[in-house]
Order: C-alpha cells, then structure tokens, then sequence
C-alpha cells in the first residue's frame, strides 16, 4: 500500500512539474560524466593544457569551469582559445562557475556581461552562481534579496541565451525558525527562470534528503554536484563509491529531478589527482548511470 502511494504521489508530482517546467516531462538523464575543473584547481593554473589533456583521458566528456574574470580568462587563455582547447580534447563545456556577489551587493551587470560573453564563446549553457560571501546571507530577509537578484541575473541571462542556476553549499540550510535559506531561495526564484545545481555532498552533511528537494521541486536541478563522503571524516572527500552517501539510489530520482548533468567535484585526495578522477568517472560509469 506505501509503495503503491508513493508511486501515485509521485505520478502526481511528475504531471505538475509537466505543466510548470515543460522541458521536465521529456527529460531524461544524459548518460555522461562532467568535472568540475575545481577539483584540479592546484594543477591547472601550471600547465592548463595538459590538464585538460588528461581530463579527456579519465573518461570525462564535459567539463565546469571556476573562476573566469576579463583580466585572467581561463588559466590565461582567451575564452575562443580555451573553446579551441576542449574542442580538441573532445571536451564540451555546459557551465561555469562565476562569482556574482557584486552582482547582489553592487548590481555589477558589466562584470556579470563579461560572464555571459565567455560562456557564449565557450559554449555554455548555464551561468552558476557559486557561492554566497557570509555578510550578504545573515537572515531570512538577506535570503529574499538574493532570490530578487536571482531573477533579475536569470533575466540578462536569459537575453542572451543563456540559464542561470545556483550551487549550494551547507549553509543554506540553516534554519531561522522553520524556514532554510535554501527554502527561500526555491520559493522566491522563478522556476520558469532560476534552476539549481545541487551538491549532493553537501545536502547529505547537512543532514538532508535529496529526494525530498525532488519531490518538492521537480525538474529544478538539471544538474547535480557528485563528491563522496569519506567514511571515517565526513568533513572531507573520497572518490565515489569509496565513501558513505548512496549515489545509485539518489539517481533513481533523476528524471523527477530533471537532471541532464553529473558532474564530478572532488575538493581534496588522498591519492594522485588524475587517479582519483578516473577512479569516480569508471565507478559512475560503470555503477551508477
């Protein structure tokens, strides 16, 4: 009788997120692995080439950047140059990292252009949101600014042909009483306009269950952040499917989630970093999608 509930709710669920998110009903999950070039962020600033090189090599097919700005670019190549490189590495590019906290506090729209203008040349899909600085996210009402600022990116965004998401860490949710930062965040942003990038790691660390942000928010997370927890110090990373969170009963959900991009963030290793990649992307390959 549970299950045969559930399986109706999430039929339900499913037909809502239809009618709200019409991209959601035809989606299905992209049977490719993605890094997030974070994970490498200590070698790639010495030989960016090479890099990516081995990125390839690992078995990956799409990569997410960090930390492009006009003066720096990608690890000092020009963004049509960094498009060349992956393109010959048979690499493509859906995301990116790109700080907006000036965008929030100063409404920055020229730097926030400047974003838009690489990912462009690069040939992304999304502009993400990658972290809040701890000052501009003290309440529930700083949650609601954000959201605001949220929509009003997702809309520049949006002109010039691109999405914008948010990733997560743990501190959005906190609590103020029995509304999370993350809560606010989901209600207040235009589902049609704001997606997510969930980083399951964090969720889980956070004492949270991804599947209930699935059944609540169908089709808003087309992309998922995938680190592992290590077993004996769940402050840090390991390779996935050496650590303690369940990815293959995770992806169970991921049509309702609406995910198209599973991409590979490890922020510290206890092995060579190209191993440890390649050792995630067999695991997934093989184990979980």
């Amino acid at each position: 009788m549970n299950s045969r509930r559930t399986f109706i709710k999430q039929v339900g669920l499913a037909s809502a997120a239809a009618l709200v998110l019409p991209s959601y009903a035809c989606s299905a999950p992209k049977k490719i692995v993605g890094l997030q070039l974070y994970s490498l962020r200590e070698q790639l600033p010495k030989d960016v080439r090479g890099v990516i090189a081995k990125v390839a090599e690992a078995g990956y097919k799409e990569v997410e950047t960090y930390g492009y700005s006009a003066e720096g670019k990608f690890w000092g190549l020009a963004p049509k140059d960094f498009k060349t490189l992956l393109s010959d590495n048979g690499l493509t590019s859906p995301s990116g990292h790109y700080g907006m906290d000036k965008f929030i506090v100063e409404n920055n729209q020229d730097e926030l252009k400047s974003y838009i203008e690489a990912a462009n040349i690069v040939g992304g899909e999304y502009i993400v949101v990658p972290y809040l600085n701890e000052a501009i996210r003290k309440s529930p009402d700083d949650y609601k600014k954000i959201a605001a600022k949220l929509n009003e990116a997702s809309a520049i965004c949006k002109a010039s042909g691109l999405k914008l998401a948010y990733h997560n860490h743990n501190f959005e949710f906190d609590k103020y009483g029995e509304v999370t930062g993350y809560d606010i965040l989901l209600k207040e942003t235009d589902p049609q306009a704001v997606q997510f990038e969930l980083d399951l790691y964090w969720v889980v660390r956070s004492g949270n269950d991804p599947a209930k942000l699935f059944e609540a928010n169908p089709g808003r997370f087309p992309m998922w952040h995938v680190k592992d927890m290590d077993k004996a110090d769940h402050t840090i990373n390991t390779e996935v499917g050496s650590g303690t969170i369940n990815f293959k009963d995770i992806y169970k959900h991921a049509k309702l989630a609406g995910l198209q991009h599973f991409i590979v963030e490890q922020e510290n290793f206890s092995m060579d970093p190209f191993a440890s990649i390649k050792q995630s992307a067999d695991f997934i390959k093989k184990n979980i999608i």
